[in-house]
């Protein structure tokens, strides 16, 4: 986490000596995550999430955007009842810092008397941080619920660090002469099936599972499957999102005859 903060704040540092504007802000707004315990409800289990943001506007319809995100995800088989039987559920904190290139629809200035508002576009990458755990606070990923302790068919530890293309839509709309608000929907598409610790097919007899083993028990809390029998869907990977607010403060940087040329174009 630490590695992420001084990297963005080493970007907008080189951001900040080139940029016609800089606006610099805050996110929040809640998030949710898509993956084997929850397949396709969206907004399910809602969480909040809160972060902070610098945007470069290279002109009126392009812009380029450095943010740090966290929030906390979840999933339980029974309340989202799309295989209870499973009893699976997990939740994690997710730390996510992402650069995206955003396309402005209409011509956009914040503090602009004539181009106030727009709807946009967005696509980047991003790194992630996560470490699920049960739903009472157990570490999961150390307990190796699908046999990576054991080298089950090959199986390995999973990283807690992954990436993502973060992708998404918004509206942007000029409070003030500097202070913006922008509304968005990220998604999130990650490279890795084990936000939610369930990827691949049980690997423990049902019968000889030890209720006093912590690891064997969250691997199956059912207690009624068999090695190999189907525990999640590895062909799809696992995706976090976020729906929220971000308010921002505009700054000029560039040397006094281009922010006159642009205060001329906001105050239009």
């Amino acid at each position: 986490m630490r590695k992420l903060k001084l990297l963005i704040s080493l970007l907008i540092a080189v951001v900040a000596v080139q940029a016609q504007t800089l606006e610099v802000g805050l996110f929040g707004g809640g998030a949710y995550y898509i993956g084997d315990i929850n397949p396709v409800l969206h907004f399910n289990q809602l969480k909040p999430s809160l972060g902070a943001l610098a945007r470069y506007n290279s002109n009126s319809r392009w812009a380029f955007r450095l943010s740090l995100t966290s929030a906390d995800v979840t999933g339980d088989d029974q309340k989202v009842k799309f295989n209870e039987d499973r009893s699976l559920g997990f939740k994690t904190r997710i730390n996510d810092a992402a650069l995206v290139a955003e396309f402005n629809f209409l011509e956009y200035f914040t503090g602009s008397k004539k181009d106030y508002f727009t709807p946009f576009i967005f696509g980047g990458f991003s790194v992630f941080q996560y470490n699920p755990q049960s739903l009472d606070g157990v570490g999961l990923r150390a307990l190796g619920t699908e046999g990576q302790n054991i080298g089950y068919q090959g199986r390995k530890q999973y990283s807690k660090m992954g990436f993502s293309i973060p992708f998404g839509f918004g509206f942007k709309y000029s409070l003030t002469k500097r202070i913006g608000m922008a509304f968005e929907w990220r998604m999130h598409k990650t490279f890795t099936d084990y936000i939610d610790d369930v990827s691949t097919t049980y690997y423990l007899e049902s019968g000889a599972i030890d209720p006093g083993n912590q690891g064997q028990v969250l691997s199956d809390p059912g207690m009624n499957h068999q090695p190999g029998m189907q525990r999640g869907d590895s062909k799809t990977n696992d995706w976090f999102n976020y729906t929220g607010l971000s308010i921002t403060y505009r700054f000029n940087m560039k040397s006094r005859s281009t922010c006159n040329t642009f205060n001329n174009k906001i105050s239009q």
